[in-house]
């Protein structure tokens, strides 16, 4: 469920649970082109046959493509009105616990650590927790921050 606030309303946020968005599943076609998009060909994201030898069984997402997931997720997850810019300000803190497997289904959940004011809007701190269907540990925990500005 998407949670929709304006952009003076949002930092009666902090504090709050966003949910959780709907699952994806990674494919090989997502980690191949995201191979492409970085040149970083490893075989243990490109090369099926030989990852099911490897140390996950599988072919694995690049973390950082997991990572990339937080943009559309966090879209899924709240939406702001009366904003004309939106901006990924950056990241604090990022973690890869555990691998996300070509096949896995991932979602993500957020909270709202901070809301603070900056010239012209607002600065939003998530926490967000990208989980795989059935996994034990998280896939991502990363601490992210956007800017909202009118």
């Amino acid at each position: 469920m998407t949670t929709t606030v304006s952009l003076q309303d949002l930092p009666g946020l902090v504090g709050a649970d966003l949910g959780r968005t709907a699952y994806r599943e990674i494919t090989q076609q997502q980690v191949n082109l995201f191979a492409d998009a970085t040149d970083d060909h490893q075989w243990i994201h490109v090369d099926p046959e030989r990852a099911k030898d490897g140390p996950f069984g599988a072919p694995i997402a690049h973390g950082y493509l997991s990572l990339a997931l937080v943009i559309p997720f966090s879209e899924e997850l709240l939406q702001v009105d009366g904003v004309s810019t939106k901006v990924n300000y950056g990241l604090d803190k990022v973690r890869f616990p555990s691998p996300v497997k070509v096949g896995d289904r991932v979602r993500m959940g957020s909270t709202v650590r901070d809301v603070t004011e900056v010239p012209g809007g607002y600065q939003i701190t998530l926490d967000n927790v990208l989980e795989v269907d059935g996994g034990t540990k998280p896939a991502v925990a990363a601490t992210t921050l956007f800017r909202f500005y009118a």
